[in-house]
């Protein structure tokens, strides 16, 4: 069986402060196109907490602060839940 279809990226997503309580872990592997499709995921995974405080998280994706959640994810790309930091 041939397809012309890339492979789904596998990246990596680190939690921050309140996410990282809310998600349970420090960080996760995960195959995702974009991040609208790894938000899904998690939310699905860690439930109505984590969607709480994404609500009012950005996203850093290899280090650049991204809202846009079409954006496509490249393999390898690393993905940090940032929520607002108090005092900041």
């Amino acid at each position: 069986m041939s397809t012309t279809h890339p492979a789904t990226p596998t990246v990596t997503v680190r939690y921050f402060a309140g996410a990282r309580a809310a998600a349970g872990v420090e960080s996760e592997t995960r195959e995702a196109g974009t991040l609208q499709e790894l938000v899904g995921q998690i939310v699905d995974t860690h439930g109505e907490r984590l969607e709480k405080v994404l609500t009012a998280c950005s996203f850093l994706v290899d280090g650049t602060q991204t809202r846009d959640r079409s954006l496509q994810l490249q393999p390898g790309a690393v993905v940090d839940v940032l929520p607002p930091f108090a005092g900041g």
